[in-house]
């Protein structure tokens, strides 16, 4: 409607000019436009600029209510809640941030034909042919509120600059970025412009950038009476990595949950979202977990870089022998297998590694996993997301009806899960699935403590594989910690590089079903399971011992058993 790009308005000095006024006014219909109000809207201030803006300002109504109306009397989409979808980076990569801010347009998916735009600020025919002329394809356009597409613009442009350019041009952390960002956050106190403040955003994907290059699994920002302290696990080991200023807890707070779309106000309830970033053709996925603490929010960020995952038995150490009998076990057309062990013993990994020898294009494989961890071709994977309902019993349901040969359940966790899982196996589908124990032993009185039939255990279980991961030996300087008189940089001083797993399989027999049938401890099924030939994981350690891949001490750490290793 601006004077530019728009017919031009009578005034309605003339029988001619009313009569056009009357049908510009139907036009609008049924928002309450009188005529007399289009005769002087040219003259308005703003009008040739901001048409949208002066309109509503002239007819006194609330933008939501007149965004609706105009959607529903010309025939496009109104949306109150957009979301953008991956498809749209085409948006951010060829549309100018300050554009986008200045218009309110922000790109929501590309189907490949057009490209469907959130647009808060309509009547600007200039604009549309603006996009199109960059993205190079036509348009569609959806009309959203502005404070929505505001959103989805600041969230596009920092996925797409902050967060893939600058991790790939930081370098790793320094204190020159620490005292940066500690003047920024000194000149200012809103939460949402420290999270915005350009030395934040660098201090931020520093620490990614130098977590990355340590291969460490997780970061734990854990704020203190008097600092910070920054520390990566890596190897599953916690090392204090950085101690930055106690002030920058709240901006480094604040950037991260901008990340991953959390309420960065709310700072005294438990908080978990998710974000991606990417380095180069790395992408990585980041957990992230918040909560309150006497001295400030504790955050904890998990890294799923899958470019370093190892789905190669080889590679984690299993030997050939055991590799053999866990094969023989997945061949199997129906039944139950469980790998078990604490939380982060790679039990995911080797289900994954298992999956990726066996012939996915004849047998049906799919997953119900939380995260998931891998990507992996010819296989269905679902995400476990609670807030949906899409919990491991709900999404386990739903996959037997997609007519699978193979399930793999990402984690044992309650009656009901277990109970469906045993089902499954029960009718005709092999189930893959992990639990938290100790021992591969200890999964039998496990499923019994969580309320599953001693009868149903030993009819579905077909065996039960135990696993640690022990710190391998680094390569450099040989458990030293020393290369060069200097420390060594592969390692970071500690001796150990990389990990590699220990394993035992128990395979179930008929004794060992009737043991299971009688509700018999642990002891003594482990007694029983080695009287005929498991090898407890504890001599596959031994042996990686001898060969130089870990260390005596690193066996007993891990095993708690120090005396018998």
């Amino acid at each position: 409607m601006s004077k530019r790009h728009a017919v031009p308005i009578p005034t309605g000095d003339s029988a001619a000019d009313a009569e056009r006024l009357k049908s510009l006014t139907q036009l609008f219909a049924p928002l309450p436009v009188r005529p007399e109000q289009l005769a002087g809207f040219a003259d308005m201030p703003g009008a040739d600029d901001e048409p949208w803006d002066v309109l509503l300002a002239t007819l006194g109504i609330e933008e939501h209510t007149a965004l609706k109306t105009l959607a529903d009397r010309v025939g496009v989409e109104f949306n109150s809640e957009p979301k953008s979808h991956d498809s749209a980076e085409r948006f951010w990569e060829r549309i100018p941030a300050a554009a986008a801010r200045q218009h309110h347009v922000a790109g929501l998916m590309n189907d490949g034909s057009a490209m469907t735009v959130a647009c808060a600020k309509p009547l600007q025919p200039d604009v549309y042919a603006m996009l199109e002329r960059n993205l190079n394809m036509p348009i569609r356009i959806v009309l959203s509120p502005r404070a929505q597409v505001g959103n989805l613009i600041n969230r596009g442009y920092e996925h797409q600059q902050d967060l893939v350019t600058e991790i790939v041009e930081d370098l790793p952390l320094d204190e020159s970025a620490i005292e940066s960002a500690a003047g920024a956050v000194s000149k200012g106190s809103d939460l949402l412009q420290l999270a915005r403040q350009t030395p934040v955003i660098r201090l931020v994907n520093m620490i990614l950038f130098e977590a990355l290059r340590r291969k460490a699994s997780d970061i734990h920002i854990h704020p203190l009476e008097d600092t910070l302290a920054i520390r990566y696990r890596t190897d599953g080991m916690l090392v204090d990595a950085f101690t930055p200023p106690l002030s920058l807890a709240p901006a480094i707070s604040s950037r991260i949950k901008v990340m991953a779309e959390l309420d960065i106000a709310n700072r005294h309830s438990p908080q978990d979202g998710q974000t991606t970033v990417r380095i180069g053709p790395r992408k990585i996925d980041i957990r992230i977990s918040t909560v309150p603490t006497i001295f400030g929010e504790r955050i904890v960020l998990r890294l799923l870089d899958q470019s370093q995952n190892q789905l190669d038995l080889d590679a984690l150490g299993m030997t050939k022998p055991m590799q053999g009998e866990l094969m023989r076990l997945v061949d199997r057309p129906t039944g139950m297998i469980l790998v078990t062990g604490p939380t982060g013993s790679g039990k995911t990994t080797t289900l994954y590694a298992a999956l990726d020898r066996i012939d996915r294009f004849t047998r049906n494989v799919m997953t119900i996993e939380d995260p998931v961890e891998y990507h992996m071709d010819h296989i269905g994977q679902v995400q476990v997301n609670p807030k949906r309902g899409v919990t491991f019993a709900a999404g386990l349901r739903s996959l037997l009806r997609q007519d699978p040969d193979v399930i793999l359940v990402g984690e044992i966790r309650d009656a009901e899960t277990a109970q469906l899982a045993i089902q499954a196996s029960l009718t005709g589908h092999l189930v893959l699935a992990t639990l938290h124990t100790n021992d591969a032993p200890s999964a039998i009185s496990r499923l019994q403590d969580i309320g599953i039939e001693p009868y149903l255990i030993s009819s579905a279980l077909l065996a039960v594989m135990g696993q640690r991961l022990l710190r391998k030996i680094c390569p450099v300087c040989h458990n030293t910690g020393q290369h060069d008189n200097h420390r060594c940089e592969k390692c970071y001083g500690t001796g150990y590089s990389g990990r590699v797993a220990i394993y035992e399989i128990m395979t179930m027999t008929d004794d060992l079903r009737a043991l299971a049938m009688k509700s018999a401890d642990a002891v003594a099924l482990m007694a029983e399971a080695v009287k005929e030939g498991m090898r407890p994981m504890i001599f596959d350690g031994r042996e990686k011992v001898e060969l130089g891949l870990t260390t005596k001490e690193e066996l007993g750490r891990v095993l708690h058993d120090a005396g018998n290793v």
